[in-house]
């Protein structure tokens, strides 16, 4: 039986201390992909670099850090990166017959750049900082003190716009938590948007955000059913 006094493991059981998180880690920078910690992303690796850098987090607890470009090059002609990502395990991955990996990522914790590492065989390392952020490794019973009914709202209106067809009686089961991490890993947000929702320190503040960004998504749109939202 499960002891309901135990925290639950956000991401994955096999990164459950500190002292598990490495002090260096690759880092794979992409614009406007989200992960945060107990969210699933799925990668389709097949740069030379990125499988190598696979290949690396394979041999060392399957670990590397998602992180966003800035926007803004470096004088090497590498691009900037934002100071915070979110460090994934390797759940699970696949061999293609034309040499790709086709990955699952589990979120396991965010973290801090400190500096960046020397590189390793074409990918990017960083030494990451992750005291800010070490409450990600675990989830308590408790749930997320967020107002269930009007991010359903803004949700049912924002997919509408979106085009998106949602499967509401899953929705509707799903958990606080993740219905908040998958709607702000999913929803096509800014990239400058997606790091917000990375950076938010609650999950109270990130489902806040998230009924903002759908409300300036909505500014504009004519439509009886989301215009009470809008005020």
């Amino acid at each position: 039986m499960t002891d309901p006094t135990k925290p639950k493991i956000a991401g994955t059981p096999f990164i459950t201390r500190p002292e598990d998180l490495p002090e260096i880690i690759p880092i794979f920078p992409m614009a406007g992909v989200l992960l945060l910690p107990g969210g699933r992303l799925p990668l389709n690796i097949f740069e030379p670099r990125y499988l190598a850098m696979v290949e690396n987090a394979l041999a060392h607890k399957r670990i590397f850090g998602m992180v966003q470009p800035t926007g803004i090059n470096n004088p090497d002609g590498s691009s900037q990166v934002f100071k915070v990502g979110c460090a994934g395990r390797i759940h699970s991955f696949n061999e293609t017959d034309d040499g790709r990996l086709l990955i699952s990522l589990v979120g396991v914790c965010r973290f801090r750049i400190r500096e960046e590492a020397d590189m390793q065989n074409g990918f990017r390392r960083a030494k990451a900082e992750w005291d800010d952020y070490l409450h990600d490794l675990t989830e308590t019973c408790k749930p997320a003190c967020v107002d269930r009914d009007k991010l359903m709202q803004h949700m049912k209106c924002y997919f509408k716009l979106q085009g998106v067809a949602g499967d509401w009686d899953v929705i509707e089961k799903t958990n606080d938590n993740k219905l908040i991490t998958s709607l702000a890993m999913i929803c096509p947000f800014q990239p400058s948007e997606k790091q917000a929702l990375l950076e938010a320190k609650t999950i109270e503040e990130r489902c806040r955000l998230l009924t903002t960004l759908m409300d300036m998504a909505l500014l504009g749109e004519d439509d009886d059913d989301c215009d009470m939202i809008k005020h």
